[in-house]
């Protein structure tokens, strides 16, 4: 595991070459000593017959059709889902899932070996800033590392005030990672999205980021959902250049460049095997984090880059590269076409005990549309009312997870009844918010396969307010991939 850590006020990069330098030392010397087991001579063998001694050799094929798959691998360390055959009633269930239970000739041991590598490195450096002095690692000693980290548990999730930066490209990322950990080791979109909604959830907002902060509501939908569609795309790209012997405009050196940034550390890996002939790296994975350190007696704050590499090292045997052998899939029923964003505008009605006038609203919303019959989705809406007390303007913000059920499946003009549950909160202050329930009417109607409008009718109750509150609005829906089906 390597570590190199840019630092943005002294614009440093901090390498250990001494551990570089041994590591490439280690390497080359066992891979490059002859290996025995290659060597084996084999013998004549002499059978008795009508009184007659006869000598026979054997001679063997070094490529069988036994064999053949292991001497001709594919150029990079990734593998298709689509290159394997699912058993015949596989897709008799749309959403079946293979991630626990492999049937169709996943790597399941790349996915597992890869998820522990990720645990070990998160989790270690969890154990080593503990160990730090306060001064440095900012924690609280005397609260406590694990008492930190219940509290944060207990407290969220909560509507975070990251930056739409972090929110909207940082997580979507680091969920892009996670997702292709699964589909790099031949699993299918679906699976592959479980993976990272798992991870993302589990490992990380309830994990190792909640040894720090609170867990956050966007971060949970956004990162597994916006990952999967930066993912996939990313991998797809990867697979073209690759099926393409590795050029980009007929340019082996924009190729190699692109596939640098799409996949930096399997672009080393299969360098490195090919440089030797040999299989002494099966797989890569990348983590890049960002962290801002306290410093001084002032509040000043320094940013900090970490970027990681995590090997899984192969046997050694024999590689040979060759472009990626492509096909597809048609039938696979679940792929970035489910997902679906929205912007639109909408009109609050707001309860007269909120003493607050209801104006138009922004209206945002993520979701996956699993069937013509049934999506589930998060919505956020904002904008900006008058203060019934004073005439200045106050911040309104309602967020909530809904779920939807559309009758008239078949036709391009489906009715439907919302329901969900969230939270409004005032002036962006966390201590504000209120928990409602809400339940609606609306329509969906299908423009072209990538986009619709939908038209709805909610009503907010606040059991712990005691407000009811309405809201209409109106958005475009884009959803990507192939879209609807």
């Amino acid at each position: 595991m390597t570590i190199l850590k840019m630092n943005k006020n002294t614009n440093k990069i901090n390498i250990n070459p001494f551990k570089c330098i041994t590591l490439a030392v280690l390497f080359t010397i066992y891979y490059l000593l002859p290996n025995q087991s290659f060597a084996q001579e084999k013998t004549p063998q002499h059978s008795s017959e009508s009184n007659q001694i006869t000598s026979k050799i054997e001679l063997n094929p070094a490529i069988t059709t036994e064999n053949l798959d292991e001497i001709y691998r594919e150029m990079t360390t990734n593998s298709r889902f689509e290159n394997l055959t699912p058993t015949p009633d596989f897709f008799q269930s749309s959403y079946q899932l293979s991630i626990f239970s492999p049937q169709n000739g996943e790597d399941s041991e790349r996915l597992w070996s890869q998820t522990r590598s990720i645990f070990a490195y998160g989790f270690g450096v969890i154990g080593l800033i503990a160990l730090l002095p306060e001064d440095i690692s900012n924690w609280d000693k005397e609260e406590g590392v694990f008492n930190k980290w219940t509290d944060n548990l207990k407290s969220g999730p909560v509507w975070d005030r990251d930056t739409g930066m972090l929110n909207l490209v940082g997580h979507p990322y680091f969920g892009g990672v996670y997702y292709q950990v699964a589909r790099k080791s031949g699993y299918r979109q679906w699976d592959s999205f479980i993976y990272s909604t798992l991870m993302s959830t589990f490992y990380w907002e309830y994990g190792i980021e909640a040894f720090a902060e609170t867990p956050s509501i966007q971060d949970i939908v956004i990162t597994p959902v916006l990952g999967w569609a930066y993912g996939e795309w990313a991998f797809n790209i990867e697979m073209d250049i690759r099926e393409d012997g590795g050029d980009v405009w007929g340019s082996s050196i924009l190729g190699s460049t692109a596939l640098f940034f799409l996949d930096p550390v399997d672009s080393m890996s299969v360098g490195i095997n090919n440089m030797f002939n040999k299989e002494i790296i099966r797989a890569g994975t990348g983590f890049v984090s960002f962290n801002e350190i306290p410093y001084g007696n002032s509040g000043q704050t320094d940013s900090q880059i970490n970027f990681t590499m995590s090997l899984q090292l192969g046997d050694g045997g024999h590689y040979t590269s060759k472009k990626i052998k492509r096909s597809t899939r048609a039938d696979d029923p679940i792929d970035t076409g489910i997902i679906g964003v929205s912007y639109g505008v909408g009109q609050a009605q707001l309860d007269d005990l909120w003493d607050v006038k209801g104006d138009t609203t922004t209206e945002y919303s993520l979701g996956l549309y699993f069937t013509r019959q049934f999506s589930s989705r998060v919505t956020y809406s904002k904008g900006k009312f008058t203060d019934g007390l004073t005439p200045t303007k106050i911040n309104y913000e309602n967020y909530s997870l809904d779920s939807q059920f559309y009758f008239n499946s078949e036709s391009n003009i489906r009715p439907y009844l919302t329901a969900g549950f969230g939270e409004t909160l005032w002036a962006r202050e966390i201590e504000t918010k209120r928990f409602q329930v809400n339940a609606g009417v609306g329509a969906h109607y299908k423009i072209y396969s990538n986009f619709a409008l939908q038209l709805d009718w909610r009503f907010y109750y606040s059991t712990n307010a005691n407000t009811s509150d309405q809201n209409t609005s109106l958005r475009l829906v884009y959803f990507l991939g192939k879209g609807e089906r």
